[in-house]
């Protein structure tokens, strides 16, 4: 058998990450399931993740023609900015996003307007490059509690809001795990460590942090009791009710955090230094260093959540 390519691991039960190559090595994935020859994606990555996504479905036998279903969690750039851009190499595949996303996806101008705002126009050409559209007849809208099947493999979609109101999560009943987008947070590789529970971060990513309906969200995907996540940051992580309770915890510091802050003068860089002190604080809990190597890893999180917060507060 040919040796995979270093960006595709296999995760069994069919299902295969894909290192988009965003930022850096294993830190945003794309998904492949496959099923009797069928396949779909979930999430995408940008446009730059589309040619490992085609190689994923050549290394493993597979033509453009067998994927049947592309679902984007959400319509965030990282997650589905490479979405208009596969569909024109998929002849028979439809898009399933969230109805609050399905114009987004259509005619993306004002959610890339909504990135360039928060990334600046260097970054949006370095990371994105032109969003593409997708033609509005080949996009579905999910409806909460909706199964899909794939190939007879039947795929449940919930809505779950919080990170976004365009976020849907994906059960699958054959592994026992949800396809998790942002909904339950971030677990970056390098914190791992042997014999620890990976450790888990809520992100609230502008403009549509709502930590009430993210406890919610989260609440109900642990209902299911699943047997692991597909983090799109990134992998599969197992061991969820300690993540579960390590993600809560840390949603209810930031609610305080807030609190304390809302009026506070220079609020932006006071969200900061305090996401930083709750960072190290965890991280220590967790048997991780929280020193400043490890913090620096958290530079774009601890910028991006410090805006997604005061968005909420001023909300």
């Amino acid at each position: 058998m040919t040796a995979l390519p270093d960006y595709l691991e296999p995760l069994g039960d069919g299902i295969y990450a894909i290192d988009t190559g965003f930022q850096r090595p294993r830190f945003d994935a794309a998904y492949l399931m496959i099923e009797a020859g069928r396949a779909c994606f979930i999430d995408t990555g940008t446009n730059h993740a589309v040619p490992r996504l085609l190689g994923a479905l050549q290394a493993l036998g597979l033509g453009p023609d067998a994927v049947d279903h592309v679902i984007a969690t959400h319509v965030h750039l990282d997650h589905a900015g490479g979405v208009g851009l596969l569909m024109q190499s998929l002849p028979h595949a439809k898009v399933l996003v969230h109805p609050r996303g399905s114009r987004h996806l259509i005619d993306p101008r004002v959610l890339y307007a909504g990135a360039l705002a928060v990334y600046g126009q260097e970054e949006m050409d370095r990371s994105y490059g032109q969003v593409i559209g997708v033609d509005a007849e080949r996009v579905v809208s999910s409806e909460d509690d909706m199964v899909l099947h794939l190939a007879g493999r039947p795929l449940r979609l919930i809505d779950t809001p919080g990170h976004a109101r365009h976020h849907h999560c994906i059960w699958d009943e054959r592994s026992r795990g949800w396809f998790t987008g942002d909904t339950f947070g971030i677990s970056f590789r390098e914190f791992d460590r042997p014999g620890r529970t990976a450790w888990i971060f809520p992100t609230a990513t502008p403009v549509q942090f709502e930590p009430g309906p993210l406890r919610e969200s989260v609440q109900r995907l642990l209902q299911s009791q699943p047997q692991c996540m597909y983090l799109t940051h990134y992998g599969r992580v197992t061991d969820v009710p300690a993540l579960a309770d390590e993600f809560l915890l840390q949603l209810q510091q930031m609610e305080a955090i807030g609190a304390e802050l809302r009026h506070a003068p220079e609020r932006h860089e006071a969200l900061k230094a305090a996401l930083r002190r709750m960072y190290a604080e965890r991280l220590r809990a967790n048997g991780r260093q929280g020193d400043e190597a490890e913090l620096d890893l958290l530079k774009l999180d601890v910028e991006l959540n410090a805006q997604g917060m005061a968005v909420w507060l001023d909300r």
